[in-house]
This record gives structure tokens, sequence and C-alpha cells, in this order.
């Protein structure tokens, strides 16, 4: 059966300005850097996408390397675009990435010139897509000029394969340098993607937050939800499903749920509780709060996960109390 996007997909979503730039990005964007590769059940994935757009996700996050294997997840992408997604290519922001480990040689990851472009026409060919709407660096490349990476950035919106361009991972000294070269060359930078969650703070303590509010970039956080850890899923016992259960997962094992951190879950569960929302949706508005952070970037494995993390728009706000509250469990 022909999709046909919901006529309400915009009426509840809140959409904010990226920076200073036109683009304005849903609150709740969906990263498809899990469950959307070949090792997925396609329609589910086709489903999570689908749902997505329905509840005015209009943002949706994918890098070269997404997987496994790498390439699939934009493969799948591709797919869905053709299927489904055609029709509203223009109500979507699209973004992928170069930097990560993409194909044997001297030139397939980091960021040099070479390989930053020549990744951004293979992502371009997997998804069926003459543009995307963000081109990120996905790491800074510790012996590339920074110039040489930011100048491949301006050359992609040049040859209008991104309409704007983004950095990801980069440090505040870094992202600094990289946002006036950018600036330099007559291509803003619009947009820096970070990892950020109650549990990894590290852009409040090192500042980039208050760089990106002062040089008018926007900020777009990955893993807002700690890889799971902010959800109902590991309340109990560590599932079988779980991904800190599956010995392949590089960024959650079982080692990483110590009894302390469980304590304060727990503890945060109660909190989340008394405001009238999931430990996922608590989480994902404390990103969201006093409106620093742009866009809060979810994964999602079903349909009713996506459900959930747009619910968490509908309570937005924090006591004085609540948020000492959370300071108080985090800190202990």
């Amino acid at each position: 059966m022909e999709y046909q996007a919901c006529s309400t997909r915009y009426a509840t979503m809140k959409y904010n300005r990226c920076g200073k730039s036109g683009l304005k990005l849903p609150a709740i964007s969906l990263g498809l850097w899990h469950n959307f590769g070949g090792v997925d059940v396609f329609e589910n994935s086709r489903a999570i996408a689908r749902r997505a757009f329905d509840l005015g996700i209009t943002h949706f996050d994918l890098a070269n390397n997404y997987g496994p294997p790498p390439g699939s997840a934009e493969e799948n992408f591709g797919k869905i675009m053709k299927l489904d997604f055609k029709p509203y290519r223009d109500e979507m922001i699209i973004s992928t990435k170069a930097g990560y480990y993409m194909w044997e040689g001297p030139y397939g990851e980091w960021g040099s010139r070479k390989y930053m472009l020549s990744s951004l026409d293979q992502s371009l060919k997997r998804m069926g897509l003459d543009y995307v709407d963000i081109f990120y660096s996905h790491r800074p490349d510790p012996e590339t000029p920074l110039e040489e990476t930011m100048g491949a950035l301006d050359t992609a919106v040049r040859q209008g394969k991104a309409l704007y361009v983004g950095i990801s991972n980069y440090k505040p000294d870094q992202a600094k340098q990289a946002i006036k070269i950018l600036r330099d060359l007559g291509t803003p930078c619009l947009i820096h993607q970070p990892s950020y969650s109650m549990f990894n703070r590290w852009i409040e303590d090192e500042g980039l937050l208050d760089l990106l509010e002062e040089e008018g970039v926007g900020s777009i956080v990955y893993s807002p939800l700690a890889q799971g850890l902010l959800t109902n899923k590991y309340l109990k016992e560590i599932p079988a499903d779980s991904r800190a259960a599956k010995s392949t997962s590089r960024f959650l094992n079982k080692s990483d749920i110590t009894p302390e951190k469980l304590n304060k879950i727990h503890k945060l569960n109660e909190l989340a509780n008394e405001r009238g929302q999931s430990l996922a949706q608590m989480a994902l508005a404390w990103v969201l709060r006093k409106g620093r952070v742009t866009s809060a970037l979810v994964g999602a494995s079903k349909v009713s996960q996506i459900e959930d993390n747009v619910a968490a728009l509908n309570n937005l706000e924090f006591s004085e109390e609540e948020l000492n509250k959370i300071e108080q469990i985090l800190k202990a």
C-alpha cells in the first residue's frame, strides 16, 4: 500500500532554529546509527522511519559507516526514500558524515580532501540523492590540516552536493578553529554534533555549549539516553537482547552498569514518574532544557520507542527544585 504521510505531522512537533541560520530542526531527530543496517529487518527499519516522519521528525541523520555492514544504513535509507519518502524530499533534512574508517588504503578514513569528497559521492549514490542537507566532518584528523578538511566541506556546498556543513566530535579549541575557517571560506558552520547526556556532560564542563552559543552555531546531541541506560530497559536486569548484553558492543558493556549507576537510574526514574514521564522522556527533556541544544538525536529499534521519545515534548519544563534534585542524584 502506498505510503501517505500523516496530515497532522507538523501540528505537535517543536522546531528550533539552528544557531543563527535560517534552518529549523525538530527537537527530536532520528539517528540511523543502529537498527537500519544490512543485518537488521528492513521492514522494521522502514516502519520506524515512516512513524518518525508522521510524528513530525523531519531530520534523518546518517554517516557513511553506519550499518553494519558499513554503508548499509545509507543503502536502506535510499530504499525507504524510493519506496516512501520521494514525494516529501523537500520537507526533509538528511545528513551524512565522513571521518571514520570506510574502505581499505590510505584514502579510506580521516579528513583528507580526497576521502571527504569521495565519501560524499559514495553516500549520495547509496541513498539515491542529488544532495544532502548537512555534510559533516565526523571527527577531527590529527594529521590533516584543518584548512584542508574544512575546505572539502566548503567544496561540497559549492558543488551543490550539500546545503549546509557541520562538525562532530570536535573539542572546543578544534571547533573554534573550524568555525573560523568555514566562516572565512564563506560557508558557515551550521551545527556541531557531540555526545551529551545526564551521564556524559563534557560539553558543559569543557565549554563547548558556551562556544556554540557565542558563535551562533547549532547543536544536535547524540546518545542523549546514554546508550539506553537512561530508559526503563535496565531498571530490573540486563535484558538478553540489549546492547550491554552483546559481547560485540563497543559502546556499552555489562561492566558499565555498576550498582552505583543503577542506583542513580532508579532515583532518576522515581523523579520522572513524579513528573508524569518515562525516564527516557525526562532524559530527553533534560538535554533540551533552557533551549541550549537544538535537537536531541535518538535511535530506535521499534516504533513504540519513537512514540515514547516524541512524547517527551509534552513536558520540557523543569522547576529549580527538580533540576537541583537531578544534580544531587548525579553527583552522589
